[in-house]
């Protein structure tokens, strides 16, 4: 489904970093409609004047993606506002600073229900929709933790990896139809996702307060950069779609070493990886 005057884009997560990117990215397209969902109700306002300043009509819908009964009242109120829509870009995520033992089974719980349940719920309200019409695209958003797992991450690892085989599978399912399936792994992206942390009950103070140090050394990619090289991607119809050289480079270290892979990156990196032991 290719991006035209006709696209209504759904997109969670839409309050700020990659997700505000995107429904000011898919604005600039002359879509017929954004729609934007997230729980911060004050940054859905900004996102939702920076997408009319450019012309297009915009829906904002307060929503929780870890609630099934939220995101079928968020399609509820897209097939109101626009009859139906094109694109879905499952966005929403959190992250968690914590080794597995220094994380309470709520946290987990939490950051799983939104990470994972979040685009599973957002795929299955909508995926009907797009069969019905017998056009689509399906957008998820991993990471580059779904495809490596460092340590102090793995919660954040399982449910971005689980994206990816939710993902990946689902596009095998529906290949020869029009609706078409996309799994995004970022790099790292300048957002406010790792300040916005949940922060492990039992995880030491040094932990907390270095990894928003490692991560302003990593995130390179502006959150701009990553919309338009997603919607480039959905243009082409990628599959997969990688965002950053850092990105680039995780991939194909990964691929070559799937065993070693961790101490090639951590020795790239100065040893920063392996900070959170």
């Amino acid at each position: 489904m290719s991006i035209n005057s006709d696209s209504v884009a759904v997109i969670t997560g839409a309050a700020s970093g990659i997700g505000r990117a995107l429904a000011v990215r898919f604005a600039e397209e002359s879509v017929r409609g954004v729609v934007i969902a997230d729980v911060d109700l004050n940054g859905l306002e900004e996102t939702e004047d920076q997408v009319r300043r450019l012309g297009t009509d915009c829906l904002s819908v307060e929503t929780d993606v870890s609630d099934l009964e939220s995101v079928k009242a968020l399609s509820s109120a897209v097939k109101e506002r626009f009859g139906t829509a094109s694109h879905l870009v499952n966005n929403a995520g959190v992250a968690m600073v914590g080794r597995t033992h220094e994380v309470s089974i709520e946290d987990m719980e939490w950051l799983i229900g939104i990470n994972f349940w979040g685009t599973v719920y957002g795929t299955k309200v909508f995926l009907p929709v797009f069969q019905d019409q017998g056009h689509g695209h399906i957008v998820n958003i991993s990471s580059v933790f779904g495809l490596m797992a460092p340590p102090g991450q793995a919660t954040y690892c399982a449910s971005k990896f689980a994206v990816r085989g939710f993902t990946e599978s689902l596009r095998h399912e529906l290949d020869g139809t029009d609706i078409h399936v996309s799994c995004v792994h970022p790099g790292g992206i300048r957002t406010e996702i790792v300040r916005k942390a949940r922060q492990g009950a039992n995880a030491p103070d040094e932990d907390k307060k270095i990894a928003p140090v490692i991560f302003d050394k990593v995130a390179r990619t502006p959150p701009e950069v990553a919309a338009d090289v997603i919607v480039k991607g959905i243009k082409a119809k990628n599959p997969r779609i990688l965002i950053g050289s850092d990105a680039l480079k995780i991939s194909a270290i990964q691929r070559a070493f799937p065993t070693r892979y961790f101490r090639i990156m951590d020795w790239i990196s100065g040893g920063m990886l392996s900070k959170f032991r």
